[in-house]
């Protein structure tokens, strides 16, 4: 018996020609689509935070500095930012004060550097601040200012004020 050696190559073709002449063929290919919905909701979220505000040594004359609140809201989403009367016994949003013991010092905090609107929770005679978020950071400058002839004893004062958003 005499074999002939055929390349498997060409086996491989022959097989591959046998198998597409026998498989099914389509003019056209047949699809089908679906849709569905992609929602989401975009609530209006807000972060705030503060430095610390640092008078310089009080001499009894008026003493103003600064501090600045960092405000982030989500854009188009509207803010207001209140303050409180301060931690002090005895301080409220129009006249706070700082302690040192039992010794008090008075100051307000204002809207402006030209010391005529007291920021405060928006009783009384107190405003807040309001704004429209941009999804980035926003300053907002808060101005304080001890008034002259304050009777005080040597020593630190110290008070804590809480800087609320609402949104």
């Amino acid at each position: 018996m005499k074999y002939t050696h055929v390349k498997s190559a060409t086996v491989a073709a022959a097989v591959l020609g046998f198998a597409l002449a026998f498989a099914p063929t389509s003019a056209s290919a047949t699809t089908a689509t679906a849709t569905f919905a992609v929602s989401t909701t975009v609530t209006n979220t807000c972060t705030i935070s503060a430095a610390a505000l640092a008078f310089s040594a009080y001499t009894g004359t008026v003493d103003q500095a600064q501090t600045t609140l960092t405000v982030k809201c989500t854009n188009n989403g509207d803010y207001t930012v209140a303050l409180n009367g301060g931690a002090t016994t005895g301080g409220t949003v129009t006249t706070r004060l700082m302690a040192n013991g039992t010794y008090t010092l008075g100051y307000s905090l204002y809207t402006s550097n030209t010391y005529g609107t007291v920021w405060g929770d928006g009783t009384g005679s107190t405003v807040t601040q309001s704004g429209v978020g941009t999804g980035a950071n926003q300053t907002l400058t808060v101005y304080g200012q001890i008034p002259a002839n304050e009777t005080a004893i040597s020593g630190t004062y110290t008070d804590t004020i809480t800087a609320t958003i609402t949104y």
